[in-house]
């Protein structure tokens, strides 16, 4: 597993994620993981606290611990 930190700037608003340090087998898994839990999409969502895929950037941070898991470690919200 590796570390990534995805970002976004395409949403900015009150009450939206703007980046998160995630555990992933990959770049694109990575991509695809939303701050709050849930699965970024392809869709944009109405009242969404993230954004689309296209909008994602993902940098590779580093080697995560053995065992760890998909996950998301920590994340930056801007409460409104």
């Amino acid at each position: 597993m590796k570390l990534y930190l995805i970002s976004q700037s395409k949403n900015d608003d009150y009450d939206t994620y703007d980046s998160a340090v995630v555990c992933a087998e990959s770049e694109e898994e990575a991509k695809k993981i939303n701050p709050d839990g849930g699965i970024t999409t392809d869709k944009e969502e109405r009242y969404s606290s993230w954004t689309t895929l296209e909008h994602v950037d993902v940098e590779y941070i580093g080697e995560a611990k053995e065992g760890s898991e998909s996950e998301v470690i920590c994340s930056s919200f801007n409460a409104g």
